[in-house]
């Protein structure tokens, strides 16, 4: 089925007004979440450290146990490099979560260094294609760069608060979609 199947597309209009409330419950939490995090963002960049740390860690274990059990098939070695990497990289920001969130912000950095370059170039070497849109990818782009310059200008203290505003700023943007989603499910407008 494709995502413009009209018997898709019903079904899941039909479960989203069935369950309209339950996405606004999500959305409002998901707000309340995301200004918690913007009020005090320490708290959320060292809550995402150590969530981090674990997903990591139980990833490698698993990783690990999967890796044995499957030892006579090809790439064993890379696959057991791969459980420990992932074991290490989890019990050193469990270990460590203020450094570990300063690592985190490193690779933070470099993202928005790559991603605002990559924006940059795609919307120069596509001008003709995205007729006047072009402008806003070149300015999402610089925005990018812009922000990895003032993360890493205020480093190491822009590491206690960066994850944390990004994380509040996702969850606003997540939950005022699920709430507008649910708003209009209930009024029942196509």
């Amino acid at each position: 089925m494709t995502s413009t199947d009209p018997t898709l597309q019903g079904r899941a209009a039909g479960v989203l007004a069935a369950h309209w409330k339950m996405f606004a419950i999500e959305g409002v939490v998901l707000i309340i979440l995301g200004v918690i995090a913007l009020i005090v963002p320490p708290l959320a960049t060292l809550g995402v450290t150590i969530i981090l740390g674990w997903l990591f860690l139980v990833s490698g274990v698993m990783g690990l146990i999967t890796t044995f059990w499957a030892r006579h098939l090809p790439g064993f070695g890379w696959a057991l490099l791969s459980a420990l990497l992932g074991i290490a990289a989890g019990l050193v920001l469990l270990a460590s979560p203020v450094s570990g969130a300063l690592s985190l912000t490193l690779v933070l950095i470099v993202f928005f260094i790559v991603e605002g370059v990559a924006t940059i170039m795609y919307a120069l070497d596509h001008r003709s294609q995205l007729s006047g849109r072009w402008g806003f990818m070149l300015v999402s782009g610089i925005i990018d760069l812009v922000l990895a310059a003032l993360v890493y200008a205020g480093l190491p203290g822009s590491a206690a608060w960066a994850l944390g505003v990004l994380v509040g700023i996702n969850m606003i943007f997540g939950g005022a979609a699920l709430l507008g989603m649910a708003m209009h499910a209930r009024s029942g407008t196509p």
